[in-house]
Formats: structure tokens, C-alpha cells, sequence
């Protein structure tokens, strides 16, 4: 195998407009593609620098053979376990808490600190410093 990384990562989404609002605006992730394709919008996010983006799928936008897009797709909400990797984990947690999201932790653990929040569509999202030598 030559896997070097993942290319992006399916976020399903019930409001495109508002899902950006919450990774561009309270996380602060970059816009990497915003174009209109059949059958919907293709809207992608991701921190700055990342090699993998996020697909912020809004409703019917799913995957066909070779990577087309198509009707269908995930029910917003239902992903779970994106972990995002902070150099701050405190201060990450201070900010969501302070745009009204609330978050869980930050607990310590054997590989570092890590706390847990959702997007507005539910989506399960968690926040890790890691700790040095894991």
C-alpha cells in the first residue's frame, strides 16, 4: 500500500450556509472549494495548511461511482469521531464555549488532552493536544 493521507472527509449537513458559518467563522478553517455542481453544492473547508479537507455535504449530496457526486448521501448529523489536533486545547475549549457551543472536557489522558463538542448539525467533533512523545 502508498497511502500518504486522506484526501477529505464527509461532513453531511442540513444548511451548507450555516455549517460554513460555524468551520469558517468559530473554528476557523479556510475555504478550500465553494463551486455549484450537479446535483448540489460542493463546499469544502479545512485549517489552514491541512492536507485533508472537510466536504460539507448538504442535503442529497452523496458519492457515485469514481467519485461523482450524487443524489443521496449521509443524514446530517450522523458522523462522529473527526478528531482535530490543537496545539491549545484550553484555549480552543474557552473560544467554542464563548460562541455559545458547548464542549465536554478537557479531560487528561494518557495521550494527551481532548475535549468533545458537535457542530449545529450534531456531527461529533473532539479537540486533541497531544502529549509529547505519544
Amino acid at each position: 500500500m502508498n497511502i500518504t493521507h486522506a484526501s477529505f472527509v464527509t461532513i453531511p449537513v442540513a444548511d451548507p450556509d450555516r455549517a460554513l458559518r460555524f468551520y469558517r467563522d468559530v473554528l476557523g478553517f479556510e475555504v478550500t472549494a465553494d463551486l455549484q455542481v450537479p446535483p448540489g453544492r460542493w463546499l469544502q473547508v479545512a485549517p489552514e495548511g491541512a492536507q485533508t479537507v472537510f466536504t460539507l455535504a448538504g442535503p442529497g449530496m452523496g458519492w457515485g461511482s469514481g467519485g461523482v457526486p450524487r443524489k443521496g448521501g449521509a443524514e446530517p448529523g450522523s458522523a462522529r469521531g473527526i478528531m482535530l489536533v490543537t496545539t491549545d486545547v484550553d484555549a480552543d475549549c474557552a473560544r467554542l464555549t464563548a460562541a455559545g457551543i458547548p464542549v465536554q472536557g478537557p479531560d487528561e489522558l494518557p495521550w494527551g488532552r481532548m475535549a468533545s463538542f458537535t457542530d449545529p448539525d450534531g456531527n461529533g467533533l473532539m479537540l486533541l493536544t497531544e502529549k509529547e512523545g505519544f
